[in-house]
C-alpha cells in the first residue's frame, strides 16, 4: 500500500546553512521571570532570527550566530549564585525547515562578546537522522568531549559534561561543524546546570 506522502511540511526545505536552537531556561529563584526577561532583552540579537512564545525561545541562523547568541544569553543570566538550567535543542538539515523568517545574512559575523569563566555540568544527547551507521557518528561526537577533557561520564539516555563554560560551547560549536560536514539531518540536546544545591550535598 502507497504510503501517504501528504506531509505537514510538504514543499518545506532549504538549501541555507540554517542551524536552529529552541531553548529553555529554569531560574531557581522568586524573580524568575525579571530575571529571564532582563536578560533575553539585554542579549545582542540582530543576528539571529529570535521568537520567545510561551513555552521556549527559538533562534536560527548561522551556527556560529546562533551557538554564540545562546552562550551569550546562558553567561549574561548566570549571577554566579542562583541555582540555573538551560534545556536546548539544535537542529540543521530539517526537511521542514524554511528559509522565509530568516530576514538577516547568515554570513557568520558575530563573535562571543563574554570573557567570563565559570563551571557548569550538563549533558547531552546526539541523534543523526536517517544513517545506518548512526552509532558510528555518536561514538565520534563522545570521543570529542573525552579528547578536550569535559567528559564527566556516561549515563542512561544521555553523556555527561563538566567543564567551563568557554569550553562547553567550543564542543557544542564542534559537534556541529563535524554533523554538518557529515550528516545531513540531525539533531541534539543539551542540558546545562550551574549553582546547583546539590553539589554541596555530594
Amino acid at each position: 500500500m502507497e504510503q501517504n506522502k501528504n506531509y505537514p511540511w510538504s514543499g518545506c526545505g532549504t538549501d541555507k546553512e540554517i542551524v536552529g536552537c529552541r531553548f529553555s531556561l529554569a531560574v531557581m529563584s522568586d524573580d524568575y521571570a525579571s530575571k529571564i526577561l532582563d536578560a533575553l532583552a539585554t542579549v545582542d540579537t540582530s543576528h539571529v532570527w529570535s521568537e520567545t512564545d510561551l513555552l521556549s525561545t527559538t533562534y536560527r541562523g548561522h551556527q556560529t550566530n546562533v551557538i554564540n547568541t545562546v552562550k551569550e544569553l546562558f553567561v549574561a543570566i548566570n549571577d554566579g549564585e542562583t541555582h540555573m538550567t538551560l534545556e536546548a535543542t539544535l537542529s540543521k538539515g530539517c526537511p521542514g525547515d524554511v528559509e522565509e523568517d530568516i530576514p538577516m545574512e547568515l554570513a557568520p559575523a558575530k563573535a562571543t562578546s563574554t570573557t567570563k569563566e565559570f563551571p557548569v555540568h550538563g549533558k547531552f544527547s546526539f541523534y543523526p537522522l536517517g544513517q545506518a551507521d548512526y552509532m558510528d557518528h555518536i561514538a565520534h561526537i563522545v570521543n570529542l568531549a573525552i579528547d578536550k577533557g569535559i567528559y564527566d561520564r556516561p549515563s542512561h539516555y544521555a553523556t555527561q559534561l563538566y567543564g567551563d563554560v568557554n569550553e562547553l560551547f567550543d564542543y557544542f560549536h564542534e559537534i556541529m561543524t563535524y554533523s554538518g560536514e557529515h550528516l545531513d539531518h540531525f539533531v541534539y540536546q543539551i542540558t546545562l546546570s550551574v549553582n546547583s544545591p546539590s553539589l554541596k550535598q555530594r
